[in-house]
């Protein structure tokens, strides 16, 4: 990682606590008179819960950011804050934690849904999540930023573009005094507390928020912890042309607005995006540039300062795969300090699948990063990956493949090592197929399978496989989908509740207040033995009657697939368990062998046994196996 060598201040806030919890090296140094004290002590190398939960004082403040609903006037941006309190009247100086959302009314946050709470006067009691209760205490502030059109911000929503963004980066400008900010009487309200530091955290939405300010370069903001979250909205709404539903930026934004206690009428906006999202033809327009974060003029990931911590559950369906993967290669090639967690789960916040080993790696991480404390943690190994269910591995960089090896199907179903050669072999399409039908074993004429034999060792996919295809069809608009499978029975992960389950215990992160308690829910992993594994997906729309020739990136993925399992291509046409269908009809496609291949990011040997058996997988599948539709989700 990049060193940014900054400066670990430990300034008084209660000479006598900080005198007893001290580190050996440590020292305590005065703070000049009349200036405001940096606030913290360590305790075995991490800042220590020296401040008082009850006794932290709970505000808000409306951020006036620019007018991005053009109603003629600045939108009101809620944000809910708590802080320590000053000791003995002293002026403190403290970083922020801070989770802007669109969901702190409509939906809630968390494995619990828990959303803010006020009181009769309109004062914040309850902060969701645990980062209030644990963090504050330990000298930080955290703030809850209501993004413009929702809860108590006034302004529309744009699903990723310039008012979602903007509205969020409004409130970093207000923490380090370029913006003005009003009380709920209207009066100035400074933010004179903080010492401008800002880490942004969050899951889905939130942590999508999180990349794209962090995409605008914004001074102030010095790590970023997006949690299965998005760096592309087309790559959430799309995959190569082809919709996972029609209208959706349009309905997301109005679902989260309806909770909002300011009375704007967003129609318009949510009207013109409906017209301009280009449904129809799925392509990459400039609606999409403005709400992608990786490449475009302004948000673009070269203007990234702020460190970036990226957490991803590598069964994820929701903000699938590539949104972190094509993330964290345009961060490495700018050059921005990173870290990741990619785990076996789907949209799983680590809070819920590792719980200690999170709290304990973030808190480092923060304190590394906001107030300078060298801990080691920009030391250690960047990249932790789960490869086999509570199985972690830790590494230098990612992906961690060693070679890409080419695979070429033959007309006797067989998936081989080596270069295509001449051949070709048809499917019609079932509009209708799931998933799980056309990966299963035996006898389909709606799908075309080819399968490796068994493998002689155990080997490492770690990447994003990638097929081309050619391919032929005679329909006006056709679409042709991938899968990489793993079969063989194994105990994993299953997807049915994106592979966690609630226990019947709890347990306590900070401290609690009568309104905001501590406490969450356990979660363990949902295990299960399987007779396969879908590995990796990908899809593209085929424009016009003909041949085409067609290199399809499929989902990433990081994972072992054990010695005696075969690999698996799967072909089809509509994908209805994901995608809008755009060919109904059943279809004849073609594909050419001979100019056809899978080209699989692998690490290890990937020698064979000598012979073929067939697949020896049930053709009954049981739940969890593969992932079913559900329409519309949203990313949170």
């Amino acid at each position: 990682m990049r060193d940014r060598r900054r400066a670990a201040l430990v300034l008084a806030a209660s000479a006598a606590v900080i005198g007893s919890l001290l580190t050996v090296g440590q020292t305590a140094t005065a703070a000049a008179p009349d200036a405001p004290a940096r606030a913290y002590a360590l305790d075995d190398g991490v800042t220590a819960p020296i401040f008082s939960y009850g006794d932290a004082i709970r505000e808000s403040a409306w951020v006036l950011a620019p007018d991005f609903d053009g109603d003629g006037a600045k939108d009101r941006i809620g944000v809910d804050i708590i802080r320590p309190a000053e000791p003995d009247g002293t002026p403190l100086d403290v970083p922020v934690i801070m989770d802007a959302s669109p969901y702190y009314a409509c939906c809630g946050r968390g494995n619990e849904s828990e959303l803010k709470q006020y009181d009769a006067d309109g004062n914040p009691v309850k902060f969701p999540l645990f980062y209030d209760n644990y963090f504050v205490p330990r000298g930080y502030a955290f703030v809850a930023v209501d993004m413009a059109g929702t809860n108590r911000s006034t302004g529309c929503v744009d699903q990723g573009a310039e008012s979602d963004i903007g509205s969020v980066k409004a409130v970093v400008d207000w923490l380090n005094g370029r913006a003005d900010a009003v009380d709920a009487a209207g009066e100035p309200v400074a933010a004179d507390w903080t010492n401008g530091k800002v880490g942004m955290i969050g899951k889905s939405y939130d942590g999508t928020l999180a990349n794209g300010v962090a995409a605008t370069g914004v001074r102030g903001l010095e790590t970023i912890v997006p949690v299965s979250a998005i760096s592309s909205w087309y790559d959430y709404d799309r995959y190569q042309g082809l919709p996972f539903s029609y209208d959706y930026p349009s309905w997301l934004s109005s679902f989260v607005e309806q909770e909002r206690t300011e009375n704007v009428n967003c129609q318009k906006i949510n009207n013109q995006m409906a017209k301009t999202d280009g449904d129809e033809t799925g392509a990459y327009t400039e609606f999409w540039s403005r709400r992608d974060y990786r490449a475009t003029p302004i948000p673009d990931a070269s203007r990234v300062t702020a460190s970036v911590f990226i957490t991803h559950g590598l069964q994820d369906t929701n903000v699938k795969t590539p949104n972190f993967a094509r993330w964290w290669k345009v961060l490495g090639d700018n050059g921005v300090e990173r870290k990741m967690w990619l785990s076996r789960l789907g949209h799983v916040d680590p809070f819920d699948h590792d719980r200690a080993r999170w709290v304990d790696t973030l808190h480092r991480w923060f304190d590394h990063e906001l107030y300078g404390i060298p801990n080691g943690i920009d030391q250690e190994p960047p990249v932790s990956v789960e490869t086999s269910p509570n199985h972690w591995v830790d590494s230098d960089r990612w992906p961690m493949s060693t070679q890409t090896v080419s695979f070429s199907a033959r007309s006797d179903g067989r998936l081989v090592a080596g270069d295509p050669v001449a051949g070709s072999q048809s499917f019609v399409n079932d509009p209708q197929q799931s998933e799980a039908t056309a990966v299963a074993p035996g006898d389909n004429g709606h799908r075309l399978l080819y399968t490796t034999d068994a493998l002689a060792h155990e080997i490492r996919i770690s990447g994003s496989p990638v097929v081309r295809l050619r391919v032929s069809d005679p329909a006006k608009t056709g679409q042709i989908g991938v899968a990489v499978v793993d079969y063989g029975i194994a105990t994993r992960v299953l997807t049915t509740g994106d592979g966690a389950r609630n226990l019947a215990t709890e347990s306590c992160w900070g401290e609690s207040s009568v309104a905001d308690d501590a406490c969450y829910i356990d979660v363990a992993r949902r295990l299960g033995e399987t007779p396969l594994q879908v590995l990796a997906r990908g899809w593209a729309r085929l424009d016009g009657a003909g041949a085409h020739t067609v290199d399809v990136e499929l989902t990433a993925n990081d994972l072992t697939v054990p010695a005696g399992h075969r690999l698996g291509l799967v072909v089809v046409a509509a994908s209805p368990s994901w995608l809008v269908t755009v060919d109904a009809k059943a279809t004849t496609y073609t594909v050419d062998l001979g100019a056809s291949e899978l080209r699989l990011p692998v690490r290890g040997d990937l020698g064979f046994t000598a012979t073929a058996s067939g697949l020896r997988v049930p053709d009954e599948l049981p739940r969890g196996t593969v992932p079913r539709a559900t329409g519309r989700q949203l990313p949170r």
